[in-house]
């Protein structure tokens, strides 16, 4: 009979059972009806359904209102430099692929001057889910225009108003080779914004989420037109894909059966400018991660990695009977 001793059964409890304050670190300080709000909510409320080890589980973002994320939780996290989160959560994953690595960016963190991290992690198909918190708008240093403003918003930056049309970050990363997993959602819609974190979260290889957010300080009325008209919201459904409850039915009648293998469909459902698709555009578990090919499911243990460390030292080391043959001589 195989015999658990006493600390295993402990430790054994104490990971099936997890409650959200074990992941709830501080008080928010984002705005009122901010946007991040709900997109906290989801994912504590995901590390908890799920009984994430919060030793296990690390967060990573650059700088923006949405980088501030890991701070309120309750895990690992590394708030990085503009523009960084993802190649630094490549290197947390290269180097620790029995974590579970998370990236919170803003759409000037990602598209801007991030935008070309965001293009080769895309290329790279790391095992991380990525959420692009999407407000449209600079936040938090006061209002200027990002790369996926409108045309046309008057920033202080832009105070004509914006003179090019936004970058869409669904077509951009649907356009990129080894795309494996996108999705977008709402954070006004709760129940499907934690479905897509929760899918984004099981798929293996990079998911990459969008969420279009409200920012109540510098853009209060820019969403109205979709958060008052239901209708303008386009539910995306599929057996392979999410299903769609009563409730949400009920409410949301503008619904499409798409299949996310399909990524020419993906690509244009992502083109619409009237309606904001909820749902999973394009999947394709097939994608091979680029830590399995480099690593071959190989952890760094420790021992690795000293003994890794102690050879690239050694290299510039001066041994004691090296120096004494050269004085000798």
């Amino acid at each position: 009979m195989n015999m658990m001793s006493a600390t295993e059964c402990l430790l054994e409890m104490c990971d099936e059972h997890f409650e959200l304050e074990d992941y709830q670190s501080g008080v928010p300080r984002w705005c009122t009806g901010c946007g991040d709000n709900a997109i906290l909510a989801a994912v504590q409320r995901l590390c908890r359904d799920e009984g994430l080890l919060p030793e296990k589980t690390v967060f990573v973002s650059g700088i923006g209102c949405s980088s501030r994320f890991p701070h309120y939780m309750k895990t690992y996290g590394f708030h990085g430099i503009h523009g960084r989160a993802l190649p630094v959560a490549e290197g947390v994953k290269m180097s620790r692929p029995d974590l579970t690595v998370f990236v919170n960016t803003g759409d000037g963190d990602c598209c801007s001057i991030g935008a070309a991290h965001w293009i080769h992690a895309i290329r790279y198909n790391m095992n991380i889910t990525v959420f692009l918190h999407d407000n449209q708008i600079y936040g938090l240093t006061k209002k200027q225009a990002s790369p996926t403003s409108p045309i046309g918003t008057k920033s202080n930056t832009t105070p004509r108003g914006s003179y090019l049309e936004a970058l869409n970050p669904l077509t951009v990363t649907l356009g990129v080779q080894n795309v494996s997993f996108v999705a977008q959602a709402v954070d006004w819609v709760p129940e499907s914004l934690f479905d897509i974190v929760k899918a984004a979260y099981h798929h293996k290889g990079l998911s990459f989420v969008r969420i279009v957010q409200r920012c109540p300080e510098w853009l209060p009325t820019s969403l109205d037109p979709w958060m008052n008209d239901p209708n303008r919201i386009q539910l995306l459904h599929h057996d392979d894909g999410l299903q769609i409850s009563a409730g949400m039915s009920r409410i949301y009648k503008n619904q499409l059966q798409h299949d996310p293998a399909n990524i020419d469909r993906a690509r244009e459902i992502a083109s619409d400018h009237d309606n904001i698709p909820v749902g999973i555009l394009y999947r394709n578990p097939s994608v091979p991660c680029y830590e399995d090919l480099r690593l071959t499911d190989k952890l760094r243990t420790p021992e690795l990695t000293r003994t890794g460390l102690n050879a690239e030292l050694d290299k510039y080391t001066v041994w004691p009977q090296d120096a004494a043959q050269k004085a000798g001589k």
